[in-house]
C-alpha cells in the first residue's frame, strides 16, 4: 500500500526496482524503434532528430497529440495481459496496481492507472503503449499512397512514408498527405480505447510544417519536448537541398519554444531577486548551473542560428544590470565593481577578490548549438544487447566495459585516433599514452588514447625507437661528463688517463683528447 500522499514507501520502491531490473531487458528487445521516453540510452534529442530527419526533404502534415491522464487511466486488465507473465511477479505487479492511495489520511482505491511516483511506473506505461507504432505502420500498407508519378507504392515504401515518434504519452504522426494523418488520428483514438485511454482534445492539433493555411489553427509548425519545429520559405541560397542537390525552397529550423525561453528567463530573474543582498559569488554559483543546463538541452537545436542564445545573454545582462544598480546606487559604479576584463572580453560578470582564477558567470553563447552534429541512436539498439563498443562510445559508460576505456571511447566518438576507423565489438582495444611515461608523459586522461591492438603495436615500435635514442643520448652525455674529470690523451688509438683534471673549471670546455702516435 502507498502512504503519505501518492509516493510509494521505500520498501515498495526498492522492490519495484528489482522487478523493473528483471522485466526491462526483455521488453527493451521488443519496444518499437521510435519510442524514446523513459528508456535507457535514449533521450529527447533522439526524438527531435528523428522528426527532423522525417521532414528534412519534404514538408509534411503533422498530428501533434497528447494522451489525457495517461498514467492515471491505463486499464489494469489490458496491461496485465500485455505483460504476459505468470506467478509471483504478476501477482506483485497486480497488487501495486490495486494498492490504493492514502492522501491526508483518506484511503482511495485505484481501479485504473499505474502507481504515481513508482520506479516501475514509466516501464509499465511504455508496455501499455507498446504496439501503437506497429498498428499505424500495418494500417499504412492498405492506404492509398502513390508515388509522385501516380503508381501505387509498395508495402515497404508505404510503411516508410509514415513516421510516428513517441516520447512517453506525447507523440507526433507525420505524413505528406493530410487524409492519411486524419485516418491515423481515428485509428489512434480507437486503439487507445482498448487500454482505457483517450486523446486530449485541447493538446491535439493537425498542422503543417511549412504552410499556415494547411493547418487547422492557421499556424505552421508545432511544439514538441520544449522545441519548436517549423519550416520557413527561403531563397535559393539559404534553402535546404534534397539528396540530388535540388533546391527545396524552405529551411527547417528547430528552436526553443517561446514558453521554454520565457520560463528560463523567469528562473534567472527569480535567482537574481533571491540574491539581492547576497555576495556576487553566491549569485554566480546559483546562476551557472541554470545557464549550463538550459544551453546543454538546446545544444542540438538551431538556437544559435536564429540568435536566441545572444538574446538570452542580453536579457540576463539587463537583470544583472538592475541587480548591480540597486546595490551601488548607479550603474557606472556597478559596472566597475562587478564587471571585469578577462582575455579579450571587457564585459565579464566575475568576482574581483584578487583570485588567480576569478569565478565568472557563464554565457549562453559560449556553449553554441547545432542541429546537424547530433548522432541519433540506432532504432534497434538496446543497452542490454551486449554491444559494448557502441554503448560505451555513446554513453561513456557500460557495466561490462572498464570506466577508463568507456570514457575514452566517448571522447574519441568510437574511433581509433591512429587509423581513424570506428571500433567494432570484436576489436581488441588498448589504452596508450600519447607521450610515453619514459619520455615524461603523465598517466592522466589528456595524455591517454584508445587504439586498436595493431595500431598500438605500431605506435609502441616508434615510441621505443625514440626512447632508445633518448637513453643513448643521456648515456653518452654521462660518459662524456665522466671523461671530463680526468686528463687523458690518445696513445695508439687507446685513451690513456694521465690524472685528475684539477685545472679545468666547472662548465668550461675540455681540451683533452689529443691524439699521439
Amino acid at each position: 500500500m502507498q502512504s503519505d500522499g501518492i509516493v510509494p514507501t521505500m520498501y515498495d520502491r526498492a522492490l519495484q526496482a528489482v522487478v523493473k531490473a528483471a522485466l526491462e531487458p526483455e521488453w527493451e528487445a521488443y519496444f518499437e524503434p521510435n519510442s524514446y521516453g523513459f528508456r535507457p540510452g535514449r533521450s529527447c534529442h533522439d526524438a527531435i532528430w528523428q522528426i527532423k530527419n522525417a521532414i528534412q526533404q519534404k514538408a509534411k502534415f503533422v498530428l501533434d497529440a497528447d494522451i489525457a491522464k495517461c498514467f492515471d487511466r491505463i486499464n489494469h486488465l489490458a496491461l496485465l495481459q500485455k505483460l504476459n507473465i505468470k506467478g509471483k511477479v504478476r501477482r506483485q505487479i497486480k497488487s501495486w496496481l490495486k494498492s490504493g492511495v492514502i492522501d491526508q489520511g483518506v484511503f482511495t482505491a485505484t481501479s485504473e492507472g499505474t502507481p504515481q511516483g513508482g520506479v516501475i511506473s514509466p516501464l509499465l506505461a511504455n508496455i501499455a503503449l507498446h504496439g501503437l507504432e506497429e498498428k499505424l505502420k500495418k494500417a499504412a500498407e492498405s492506404f492509398d499512397i502513390k508515388y509522385p508519378y501516380g503508381r501505387q507504392r509498395n508495402r515497404r515504401d508505404k510503411r516508410a512514408s509514415l513516421t510516428i515518434v513517441r516520447y512517453a504519452d506525447d507523440f507526433v504522426v507525420l505524413h505528406e498527405d493530410k487524409t492519411i494523418v486524419q485516418r491515423c488520428r481515428d485509428l489512434i483514438a480507437e486503439w487507445l480505447k482498448g487500454i482505457g485511454l483517450e486523446l486530449k482534445p485541447e493538446k491535439t492539433r493537425l498542422t503543417h510544417t511549412l504552410n499556415p493555411e494547411c493547418s487547422e489553427d492557421g499556424m505552421a509548425g508545432f511544439d514538441f519536448l520544449g522545441h519548436h519545429i517549423q519550416q520557413y520559405p527561403t531563397g535559393k541560397y539559404r534553402s535546404d537541398r534534397d539528396n540530388q542537390g535540388r533546391i527545396l525552397g524552405f529551411d527547417t529550423l528547430i528552436t526553443p519554444t517561446k514558453k521554454a525561453s520565457k520560463a528560463h528567463q523567469e528562473e534567472i530573474g527569480r535567482l537574481t531577486k533571491k540574491h539581492r543582498s547576497s555576495p556576487q559569488i553566491a549569485l554566480i554559483k546559483d546562476l551557472n548551473p541554470v545557464i549550463r543546463g538550459w544551453t546543454s538541452y538546446y545544444s542540438n537545436s538551431d538556437a544559435q542560428t536564429i540568435g536566441e542564445l545572444s538574446r538570452q545573454d542580453n536579457l540576463t545582462y539587463l537583470k544583472l544590470r538592475r541587480w548591480a544598480k540597486r546595490r551601488c546606487g548607479n550603474i557606472k559604479d556597478g559596472h566597475k565593481r562587478y564587471w571585469t576584463t578577462i582575455g579579450g572580453n571587457n564585459w565579464v560578470f566575475a568576482t574581483r577578490e584578487g583570485n588567480a582564477n576569478p569565478l565568472r558567470l557563464l554565457t549562453h553563447s559560449e556553449f553554441g548549438s547545432s542541429s546537424t552534429e547530433y548522432v541519433k541512436i540506432k532504432g534497434d539498439k538496446s543497452p542490454f544487447d551486449g554491444d559494448l563498443v557502441y554503448w560505451s562510445s555513446r554513453l561513456g559508460t557500460h557495466p561490462e566495459m572498464p570506466s577508463r576505456k568507456a570514457k575514452l571511447l566517448k571522447q574519441q566518438k568510437g574511433k581509433c585516433t591512429k587509423c581513424g576507423l570506428s571500433f567494432q565489438n570484436w576489436d581488441v582495444l588498448e589504452v596508450d599514452h600519447k607521450i610515453p611515461k619514459a619520455l615524461g608523459g603523465k598517466d592522466e586522461y589528456k595524455n591517454l588514447q584508445l587504439l586498436h591492438r595493431h595500431c598500438h603495436d605500431e605506435k609502441t615500435t616508434i615510441d621505443l625507437i625514440e626512447i632508445l635514442q633518448k637513453q643513448h643520448s643521456k648515456n653518452f652525455k654521462l660518459l662524456a661528463q665522466q671523461w671530463d674529470r680526468y686528463e687523458w690523451e690518445w696513445v695508439n688509438d687507446v685513451p690513456v688517463i694521465l690524472g685528475r683534471n684539477s685545472k679545468r673549471s666547472k662548465g668550461s670546455p675540455s681540451d683533452n683528447g689529443k691524439h699521439i702516435e
